[in-house]
């Protein structure tokens, strides 16, 4: 059978189908490259998350403002932070020790972790003080243990203020059940009955002791603050505890409330946090945490807060990081989202090239292969043809064979390869024509 002229004529790819090579090519390594990124960034360290929780305190402390100044700050970076409220520091604390409650960290006075064990949470440093004001009616004492026999109110149950009290009321032979009757009063409760006259002196701490209930209260010449003249004492026996003083003054300079300084005892609020706050999520909060007690007040001075001085907790890997460089180039210069992806991405560089660059030797082969398969899987049929016709057959076998190569011989002819290939393509070609000759007894040239 004499193949007509158009079927003789070679086919090469028109520019689609080296195009096609190429993005097949091309394609395998872009795929390649982004799914090794994503299982590397997703495996080794997850993304931030874009809601985090807070326990605070109640509505009318100090912590629930404070806590509700960070979420305006970190939505500035898309996180959405959720204050929950509480009684105070020490149902924070047990929140974070939960792991049934939802919570990733919390603001928590010092003083109020005896007898738990906290050694799983860590702190994103110290955030304000929240001073012990121990306010009384009657004469003037200088110690706390003159309070004995007397109506104090020591705070509500659950809260920080009711903790330390009862620590330091400890310390100086009061206890509950003595001749002292300890009340659950809290801050706003406790300045009615102490103006009322129905107590004879309360504590008030970091939420209640406000600087507008101090001055309302010390307007009353009977209402006197507890000089604290053992403060010293006090921080070595509990080394949560600082000592700071209130300066003559300072709460109204026209009526010199008060009259001279006091001296005060006060431990520090600190942000405590579960071991799986995202590290990104850490600086966001220092960062907030800056902002929003960095400013100088009555009691410290111009960036003293936050802090990362080690109280009760460690301060986490991440948070010292921070507190030495502050955040570093990406966070700094790149919008948050951004920031993060590209630094888990650096970060994990080498892992990346480990699984990668080796896959960049292997495509190269496979494209050629690939290409030349489109050669190759015709010599098997070749083959098969040319062992059939060295034997002895009838001549309707032999015009099946021939048949059956003119079909091979269509085939080639429309393959599309690349022109770096085409000596290939040649090759087959000149052997379909070796076949052909064998098939009609043709004896090729030397």
């Amino acid at each position: 059978m004499i193949l007509s002229r158009q079927q003789r004529v070679p086919q090469f790819p028109h520019a689609y189908s080296v195009w096609r090579d190429h993005a097949w090519f091309w394609g395998a390594i872009v795929f390649l490259g982004m799914l090794t990124i994503l299982l590397v960034v997703w495996l080794v360290e997850p993304a931030p998350p874009k809601t985090i929780v807070i326990s605070a305190g109640p509505a009318d402390g100090s912590f629930w403002p404070a806590a509700n100044a960070y979420r305006k700050i970190l939505a500035r970076d898309g996180v959405t932070l959720k204050v929950l409220p509480s009684d105070g520091s020490l149902q924070n604390l047990h929140r974070l020790l939960d792991p049934k409650q939802h919570v990733d960290l919390a603001l928590v006075q010092g003083g109020v972790a005896q007898g738990l064990d906290t050694s799983s949470l860590m702190s994103l440093g110290s955030v304000f003080y929240a001073p012990i004001v121990v306010l009384y009616r009657g004469g003037e004492i200088a110690r706390l243990s003159q309070l004995n026999g007397k109506r104090i109110a020591i705070g509500r149950e659950g809260s920080g203020t009711r903790v330390i009290a009862l620590n330091l009321l400890k310390a100086n032979g009061i206890v509950a059940g003595g001749a002292a009757t300890l009340l659950p009063f809290d801050g706003q409760e406790s300045a009615r009955q102490l103006a009322a006259g129905k107590i004879d002196a309360a504590f008030f701490n970091g939420d209640s002791a406000t600087r507008g209930l101090m001055l309302r209260l010390l307007q009353d010449p009977n209402v006197l603050a507890l000089n604290f003249t053992q403060a010293a004492a006090y921080t070595r026996l509990f080394p949560y505890l600082n000592q700071i003083d209130l300066p003559a003054g300072v709460l109204d300079l026209g009526r010199n409330i008060p009259p001279a300084t006091v001296h005060l005892i006060s431990p520090m609020v600190e942000l405590v946090a579960r071991p799986n706050l995202h590290p990104a999520i850490s600086d966001l909060l220092i960062e907030a945490a800056q902002e929003v007690h960095g400013m100088p007040g009555l009691l410290q001075r111009s960036g003293e807060f936050p802090s990362p001085i080690e109280h009760e907790y460690r301060i986490s890997e991440d948070a010292a990081r921070y507190y030495r460089s502050g955040k570093n180039f990406l966070y700094r210069n790149l919008p948050f989202w951004m920031a993060s992806l590209v630094d888990r991405t650096l970060v994990l560089l080498i892992p990346m090239a480990v699984l990668f660059f080796p896959a960049l030797r292997v495509l190269p082969a496979l494209y050629r292969w690939r290409v030349r398969s489109r050669i190759y899987r015709w010599y098997g049929l070749l083959i098969a043809i040319e062992r059939e016709a060295l034997e002895h057959v009838t001549d309707e076998e032999r015009d099946r064979l021939v048949k059956d190569l003119d079909h091979i011989d269509e085939s080639v002819n429309q393959l599309k390869m690349p022109l770096a290939y085409a000596d290939a393509f040649y090759v087959l070609r000149e052997h379909v024509g070796f076949v052909r000759s064998r098939l009609s007894g043709e004896q090729r040239p030397a």
